[in-house]
């Protein structure tokens, strides 16, 4: 039976927007994800995929109910404890890459052993390797200018996959690209979570990646509305 690496219980999430006011963008959701899972997140703008997202990845803390990444109650746990299983065991991958303009494609990957204090040789040698899994390796030297769109979402990908993550949190990857390079690198990151054998969670509007997923979860109104997997398990 497959590990449980995210387990949601009644989890609710509300935002102040003045003393008044309060915004509930999130309610009662209840959620296991297993390890290996390829999770497609949908909904429309506002229905609270992406606080979701945020919570799943340690960015921001339930209001209410309990969030276990593994068998770890992140309750129970410090802040430079949370922040370094963000660090070591969880990789993003933003619609606007998020990469670092000064840096080559290869002190992009590297930069986050570099936070884990990996040794020179090692990180080097990752950083490497991953680039050459998203087809990257005749363009280890360039910076993010230099690079087009398509190119600049795999170095991403070979960052978040670097440290050899649990969990990979995808927040609209392909949302920037034309269509013909969309398809190119969701393959790859198809392809990538079936070779990693790494659990992926996927944030997107475009109802045709979606549908490529393992499992599809609907949010509406910050409410879980529908699962596949309830289906699959019928």
């Amino acid at each position: 039976m497959s590990e449980t690496i995210l387990k949601f219980c009644n989890i609710d999430k509300v935002f102040s927007a003045d003393e008044s006011v309060d915004f509930k963008a999130l309610s009662q959701i209840n959620l296991e994800i297993k390890k290996g899972d390829f999770i497609g997140l949908s909904g429309k703008s506002g229905s609270g995929k992406t606080t979701l997202l945020n919570i799943a990845g340690l960015i921001d803390p339930p209001s209410s109910g309990e969030l276990f990444f593994r068998s770890i109650n992140i309750r129970n746990i410090s802040d430079n404890d949370l922040s370094l299983i963000r660090l070591k065991d969880i990789g993003f991958i933003f619609q606007t890459f998020n990469l670092l303009p000064l840096l080559s494609a290869i002190e992009n990957v590297e930069y986050p052993l570099m936070l884990l204090n990996i040794p020179e040789s090692e990180r080097i040698e990752r950083s490497r390797n991953a680039l050459a899994k998203v087809g990257l390796e005749n363009f280890m030297n360039y910076r993010p200018s230099q690079l087009s769109g398509g190119q600049r979402q795999r170095v991403a990908f070979a960052r978040a996959i670097v440290k050899n993550p649990q969990v990979i949190l995808a927040d609209e990857p392909t949302a920037n690209l034309d269509t013909k390079t969309s398809d190119e690198v969701f393959e790859l990151l198809i392809n990538l979570q079936k070779e990693l054998k790494v659990t992926v969670i996927l944030c997107s509007h475009d109802n045709e990646l979606i549908a490529k997923t393992h499992r599809q979860i609907k949010i509406s109104d910050g409410k879980i509305v529908g699962d596949s997997s309830e289906f699959k398990n019928e």
